[in-house]
């Protein structure tokens, strides 16, 4: 059976998955807050509600209340809403009704045995980036208790301070799926949610980290959940490590065996961890001539060569852009609500539309390969159109009054709209931070989906 046709049943699958959830009171009672919460005949049911909160939008309460209800209305006299009726509704719904869609919709669909074939894999190996990014919230007081207060200062002495959370998402590169994501205060630190999201990795699995995850106790932490590691080493770490920057000497590789810090040799043995671990560590040459040093858990140099960790450990990279999108495209900062409740839906519903986008542009992607694959730089979809495209026809996609197989064609024409060239090897100079560059940027520069 050709791609195309196993990626269009696939998405087929993840909008039926996604729809009956919507409709199931099982699931609203699983979700909501009271057991009279969304029983009486409203605007404003747990579907609509549902929907209207995963098409978060950058506009007022009260012009995005209207917009989604207009095409609701099939005919008939338009509901009239307020944006504080959203307000209340929104107050009897649990945030983890997204985290709940994602998995019974998304991760069953992607990963179930009957779309096996179309999961991509390294050597086997499903490769999983950790990493966090730091979000800024509304200035309310109640959000800053929860998720702490960061105070800004300049020469003349302290300015305004607002609330800052921190996210944490276990995000599947290759597929880019975000398995599972986690809000939490601005002070937790990275490296404890990574080992939050560990439940959630598979045997097999391997971890790509940055430089803020080469501690004996991640480390070993992977290795007891049977999965793997490729973490990027600090001119810092070790003096070993240091050692190799300072030869610059690339394609190295070198099997060692560490010990347990003191610091953590009681929590090993609490947990049942190894208290000596053996590491494969391997120089890569960058294309900018930058040496790195990784440490990885895969020993076998034969099955697992010196020379591909480079291009595998570039894989991380695909973490960061997805960030981009979410605090770009999506612009996730920008919270539709300004309670703690609110921001926790906005953050989970944001990355269960990136997860669903990223599906639903299967089909579209694999027919501009097809017809660009001669190409000396083929083409992709442009994410900000496919997301523009899966926001704007969010209604017809998971309400069951539209024929799916009718929206999805409509959308996949869609997403073909204004392709991107695929540059292989290129390469853009990182320029250092510049407060006007990064305030230029955010004001003129930077696109977002309504």
């Amino acid at each position: 059976m050709r791609n195309d046709i196993l990626l269009k049943n696939r998405a087929l699958t993840l909008i039926e998955r996604l729809r009956q959830p919507l409709i199931d009171p099982a699931f609203w009672s699983r979700h909501r807050r009271r057991a009279r919460d969304f029983f009486r005949q409203c605007v404003l049911t747990f579907p609509v509600l549902m929907l209207l909160l995963l098409q978060k939008s950058l506009k007022s309460l009260q012009t995005h209340v209207h917009e989604f209800l207009y095409p609701l209305a099939d005919g008939t006299a338009r509901p009239k809403l307020s944006g504080g009726a959203l307000t209340h509704a929104r107050a009897k719904l649990r945030a983890r009704a997204f985290v709940e869609l994602n998995a019974l919709a998304v991760l069953s669909t992607v990963y179930g045995p009957e779309h096996a074939a179309l999961v991509q894999r390294w050597q086997g190996h499903r490769l999983l980036g950790v990493d966090s990014s730091l979000v800024r919230l509304p200035r309310r007081a109640a959000l800053g208790e929860v998720f702490g207060w960061v105070q800004c200062a300049n020469h003349h002495g302290p300015l305004e301070r607002y609330p800052q959370a921190r996210v944490s998402v276990l995000y599947d590169g290759l597929n880019q799926v975000g398995l599972e994501g986690r809000l939490t205060a601005s002070t937790v630190a990275e490296t404890e949610l990574a080992h939050q999201h560990l439940a959630a990795v598979q045997p097999e699995d391997v971890l790509l980290n940055d430089r803020g995850y080469t501690g004996y106790r991640w480390r070993v932490a992977v290795r007891a959940a049977q999965a793997h590691f490729v973490s990027r080493c600090s001119r810092r770490s070790f003096a070993a490590v240091q050692q190799w920057f300072t030869r610059d000497e690339a394609d190295v590789s070198v099997v060692v065996t560490l010990a347990a810090p003191p610091e953590v040799r009681a929590e090993c043995r609490e947990r049942g961890w190894l208290l000596t671990l053996t590491v494969r560590r391997v120089t890569v040459r960058l294309k900018s001539g930058e040496l790195e040093v990784l440490a990885t858990s895969l020993l076998d140099e034969v099955a697992y060569p010196t020379a591909t960790f480079g291009p595998v450990y570039w894989q991380r990279w695909g973490q960061e852009t997805y960030y981009g999108r979410l605090k770009g495209r999506l612009d996730l900062e920008h919270c539709s609500g300004q309670t703690v409740e609110a921001v926790e839906q906005d953050f989970h519903a944001t990355v269960l539309l990136s997860n669903v986008e990223s599906v639903v542009v299967g089909v579209a992607q694999a027919q501009l390969a097809g017809r660009t694959a001669r190409r000396q730089q083929p083409v992709q979809v442009n994410r900000a159109v496919s997301l523009q495209a899966i926001k704007y026809r969010l209604i017809e996609l998971l309400t069951s009054r539209v024929p799916v197989e009718h929206v999805l064609a409509e959308v996949t024409e869609w997403f073909q709209a204004n392709p991107v060239s695929v540059r292989p090897g290129r390469t853009v100079p990182r320029r250092a931070p510049s407060p006007s560059r990064s305030y230029h940027h955010q004001r003129r520069v930077r696109k977002i989906v309504f």
